[in-house]
């Protein structure tokens, strides 16, 4: 069995997924792809993991699908099937999506796939050194990964097909300018800067961290009403929570909360 190039580290209650593939500017082959699946079905699964960590090592993020191996599956129409236990980090699939949060830092070449990745993500950080490129047209194909449905909703129509349809690269302060990542530091710092958003989250209530996210994320496919119906009944039973009692006991007695998730 050839030795994985994703990283994965439990830290605290965050779950850290780096690809390490750096030689090859990290670029994402099949045995990759499914490492991350497993990651992301870990993180869904385990009660104890409450915010992920997308990152990658090395100077730059990725140089987009090692197509070797992917054109074969383009041809046939389809995606690598999804292993029993994993969730597909492009998110495609609503009923099967990461239901924890996902922050991401990227830096250096960002290009094709990951900039699919990176619109899953819930916060990103960029590296002021980060060159993102939606480049699939510029080697003959177009993207299939959730960009051409996810991006016109994150900068708008013009912008995206601005980006989409050229292959132009957005670098690190257009990205922060249009919306696309919420922090900006010195290249080498975005990992430490994610962290310090994923340990934050991790903080929180994890039944009210992932209820608000599923509130969001209705509202974003099935329209505000949709999230608005679910308002009260989503939140009744967190009231009964142990975590929202603990909530106002921390507020009455001017402390850090300790939720337990439960």
């Amino acid at each position: 069995m050839s030795e994985s190039k994703i990283a994965v580290q439990k830290e605290g209650h965050v779950l850290l997924i780096g690809f390490d593939r750096a030689d090859k500017r990290n670029a994402l082959d099949v045995d990759m792809y499914w490492d991350i699946a497993y990651a992301y079905g870990r993180l869904n699964s385990d009660p104890d993991l409450r915010c992920g960590l997308l990152y990658a090592k090395g100077d730059h993020f990725s140089a987009g699908l090692d197509l070797v191996q992917w054109a074969p599956f383009f041809a046939e129409g389809k995606m690598p099937d999804m292993p029993e236990g994993t969730i597909d980090p492009f998110g495609l699939d609503e009923d099967n999506r990461l239901k924890k949060p996902l922050v991401m830092a990227v830096q250096g070449i960002t290009y094709t796939f990951a900039i699919e990745f990176l619109l899953t993500a819930d916060v990103r950080v960029a590296a002021s050194d980060l060159r993102m490129g939606q480049i699939e047209v510029k080697r003959g194909i177009y993207p299939v990964g959730g960009a051409t449905v996810r991006m016109f909703e994150e900068i708008g129509w013009g912008n995206a097909m601005r980006y989409i349809l050229t292959g132009d690269e957005i670098n690190a302060e257009e990205a922060y300018r249009l919306g696309l990542v919420q922090a900006i530091t010195e290249p080498g710092k975005q990992f430490d800067k994610a962290l310090e958003f994923a340990v934050k989250i991790s903080k929180q209530a994890p039944l009210a961290v992932q209820a608000a996210l599923k509130s969001a994320r209705i509202a974003r496919i099935q329209g505000a009403k949709a999230a608005i119906e679910r308002f009260l009944p989503d939140l009744m039973p967190i009231m009964k929570s142990q975590d929202a009692a603990e909530g106002v006991q921390a507020f009455i007695e001017r402390r850090e909360a300790n939720f337990k998730g439960c």
